[in-house]
């Protein structure tokens, strides 16, 4: 396996790959849910290559970004074993070079609500990095999941309106046993802390009861979720229950075409998870 950190190295390695590439785009901090797409990938091309980088446009003046775990040897170990053929690990000068003026990119409509809201900036930085990611490895195929649900709507949206020749393969959110969604900041749980975050996903498994009962009123759904987070003491971003394409909010629930999205945050860290409402979660 390559380990690439420059532009020219990236460069020079992806020209060894023959066949189809896809890319899996991460930030480090790898965990069973990043090792889910290295599989994904395998499986859709003949070689995979795995981004780390901790995109500083994407976070905000008062996030997490200088917490944001970096365990690149680790990572890099465990892209190994998973069957990566290149690791793209570059330093924030490289994807940003100093001096050059920077490009803005917003998807207006799916990136303006609940994370969009809550993160002033944030898809903006997304679509940027991404962007650049796609333009230097040049991936037939790419992943991302749907742990980030409106992250995925909005890459897509941007990949497929910009008509980028490149394959989005969605990967399901993978769970712990108990079925918290895998997440690096999970890691920064402390004490009871594991346990309340164990809301999010109940008060979406409930929320997809309740679709599945008949329940017509997205607004009865998203009280019901945020009164469970509420008792595992979660503060409350957002409970909200929109059209799983467009995000856009809903008069009536039609499950298969309806997701319910929740944020919620636990002292520091703040989490996110979603559901479409005509599934049933583990």
């Amino acid at each position: 396996m390559l380990i690439c950190r420059t532009l020219d190295e990236l460069r020079q390695a992806r020209q060894s790959l023959g066949g189809r590439v896809a890319l899996v785009p991460t930030m480090g901090a790898l965990h069973a849910g990043h090792l889910a797409h290295l599989g994904y990938a395998r499986r859709a091309a003949d070689h995979v290559v795995v981004s780390i980088f901790v995109n500083p446009t994407q976070f905000g003046p008062h996030e997490d970004f200088n917490r944001y775990p970096r365990t690149l040897e680790v990572d890099t170990a465990k892209c190994e074993t998973a069957g990566a053929d290149l690791v793209f690990a570059p330093e924030a000068e490289t994807v940003y070079p100093p001096g050059v003026p920077g490009v803005e990119l917003t998807v207006p409509g799916v990136a303006d609500g609940l994370e969009g809201a809550q993160r002033p900036g944030h898809f903006a930085g997304v679509c940027r990095v991404v962007l650049k990611l796609l333009n230097l490895v040049r991936p037939d195929a790419v992943t991302f999941g749907r742990k980030d649900y409106q992250q995925l709507a909005v890459v897509s949206a941007m990949i497929n309106d910009l008509m980028l020749p490149i394959d989005i393969i969605e990967v399901p959110t993978v769970r712990e046993d108990d079925g918290l969604a895998m997440s690096s900041r999970n890691r920064y749980l402390e004490g009871d802390e594991r346990k309340h975050a164990l809301g999010l996903s109940k008060a979406l498994k409930q929320a997809q009861q309740m679709a599945a009962d008949g329940e017509p009123d997205p607004v009865a759904i998203e009280a019901m979720m945020r009164d469970v987070m509420q008792a595992y003491h979660l503060e409350v971003d957002y409970a909200a229950v929109r059209h799983a394409r467009t995000l856009g909010e809903i008069d009536s629930v039609v499950p298969t075409e309806s997701v319910a999205l929740v944020a919620g945050r636990l002292g520091k860290v703040r989490l996110i998870d979603n559901a479409v409402l005509s599934e049933t979660m583990p």
